[in-house]
């Protein structure tokens, strides 16, 4: 495909997320959940977020994460996660990127450019979350889509003491981004074969910052089976067709050390979409969206059986 009209494609992504923040999540929040507006400052910036507060008390600590050109309004658009944390007693909070971007280490977003120190900037963002709600270490994880996949990626590569889990969605690793992790960190991810935007076998990647360069999903999957230390074959199951022209495929890596878990869902003809979110740009620009998996579920039941103690 000609550069120019990528350029064009992630143009209008960021235009279908900016859509998206201003229409802002459609769920019903159960009684007693709010949510909360906040700033902090970090790297000698005001950095924003919305906190959605589950009625109860909260057992955990979701930090969902945009993908280029998005917001977190948007990205709560997307998920609609904010029901899942209500079921699940979890706080949710969806920050907002530095020009709405990331610095996931792949060096050519606005926020790596202006090398904006964003694992500083979310660290101490669940820092202050911890403190304030009373979530237990442990009890904390990021997910994150597209450019928010990569940031989860890189916060577990740098910070895994905080990170117990991590869901990336259609985001991967960049090429040559270190990640040495202190210790082991569940993994969630789910990845369509036919994403136009992060190609599933790895490659360029060409956003709004220009190219940068992703390794296969297959290398980010063996990257954490290596750092779980996970033996054996995984198990495999199908889900059941729901008629969407997809087909998801589970892939379990689960004899791995300190009881963590490698998880991955394949999902055949699946675009750059969350699993069971909007079709926020038509077929032809994006890819399907899978409504054989939703996405936002699995995920917090995902992090919720893999906090630690």
């Amino acid at each position: 495909m000609p550069f120019a009209r990528w350029l064009s494609l992630a143009g209008v992504v960021a235009l279908a997320v900016a859509v998206l923040a201003g229409c802002g999540a459609r769920h019903l929040a159960a009684a007693g959940a709010r949510d909360v507006s906040g700033t902090l400052w970090s790297g000698g910036l005001e950095r924003t977020y919305t906190l959605h507060v589950p009625p109860g008390d909260p057992v955990g600590l979701v930090l969902s994460l945009h993908g280029g050109g998005g917001n977190g309004t948007g990205q709560r658009g997307l998920t609609d996660f904010d029901g899942v944390a209500d079921a699940h007693h979890l706080l949710v909070v969806y920050p907002d990127g530095y020009d709405k971007s990331w610095a996931d280490g792949r060096g050519a977003s606005p926020a790596d450019r202006h090398h904006v120190d964003d694992v500083g900037f979310l660290v101490a963002l669940v820092g202050k979350l911890q403190d304030d709600y009373n979530i237990d270490p442990g009890h904390v994880f990021a997910t994150g889509m597209s450019n928010g996949g990569f940031m989860s990626n890189r916060l577990a590569c740098d910070r895994a003491d905080v990170f117990a889990a991590i869901a990336p969605v259609a985001g991967t690793l960049g090429v040559g981004v270190p990640c040495h992790p202190s210790r082991a960190v569940s993994v969630w991810e789910a990845h369509g074969t036919a994403d136009p935007l992060v190609p599933f076998s790895g490659g360029n990647v060409r956003g709004r910052g220009g190219i940068s360069h992703a390794v296969s999903v297959a290398s980010m999957v063996d990257k954490w089976r290596s750092v779980d230390d996970c033996h054996g074959e995984p198990s495999a199951e199908a889900s059941p067709g729901v008629g969407d022209g997809t087909a998801v495929h589970r892939f379990a890596y689960t004899v791995c050390a300190a009881a963590t878990e490698v998880v991955f869902y394949r999902i055949d003809n699946g675009g750059h979409t969350w699993p069971g979110g909007r079709q926020y740009l038509p077929r032809a620009v994006i890819g399907r969206t899978t409504r054989a998996l939703d996405g936002s579920e699995a995920i917090a039941r995902f992090f919720l059986a893999h906090a630690r103690d």
